[in-house]
């Protein structure tokens, strides 16, 4: 067989092949989908709208547009495609040690795991909802502000509201008599 003719027919194959993964640009994001779908922007001129977007179970994100995609083509077909990975340089964290993992927002916000066994969280404000408790176990907690509470605060011994109850009462024995309970009561 000669040159020209194996160039022809392994033409179509090369050409799959070539097509397989490619880089792109987010376009849209169609958020509401069981698995969300993307518009990326490929070749010049190349758009594909409601491509799948594959993302780790447990971890999920919604890239603004403008980030970058890689996006494999099943079988070099660029009509069934799926993103595989999404990256914004925009707005990566950047100055991480070696093995460190981090969470982060374009607003700054983020989750970093340090060496050292640091877990550090940055953000405007931090709000935690449990049903039933939330609990910490540590021997020693540390707040560099104001630490408010709507309901009663305790220790091992007894309730702060316990502590007020006694010192509403309390009396001071002077020569000869007592003193009366306090005037401003807490």
């Amino acid at each position: 067989m000669e040159l020209r003719a194996l160039q022809k027919m392994i033409a179509p194959l090369s050409r799959r092949a070539r097509l397989m993964i490619g880089r792109g640009i987010i376009n849209l994001v169609y958020d509401g989908l069981k698995a969300q779908g993307v518009q990326v922007s490929l070749l010049s001129g190349e758009v594909r709208d409601l491509v799948e977007r594959f993302q780790e179970y447990g971890f999920t994100s919604v890239p603004h547009a403008g980030a970058e995609a890689v996006m494999v083509s099943v079988g070099g077909n660029r009509d069934h495609g799926i993103v595989i990975a999404c990256e914004d340089r925009r707005y990566r964290l950047k100055g991480l040690s070696a093995g460190e993992v981090a969470l982060y927002t374009d607003e700054g916000d983020k989750i970093v795991l340090k060496r050292g066994r640091i877990v550090e969280m940055t953000t405007k404000n931090l709000v935690i909802n449990a049903e039933e408790a939330v609990t910490i176990n540590s021997p020693v907690i540390n707040a560099s502000g104001d630490f408010n509470a709507d309901g009663d605060v305790a220790d091992g011994v007894r309730a702060m509201s316990a502590d007020r109850t006694i010192y509403n009462s309390h009396t001071h024995p002077e020569t000869g008599t007592t003193t009366g309970v306090p005037n401003q009561q807490e």
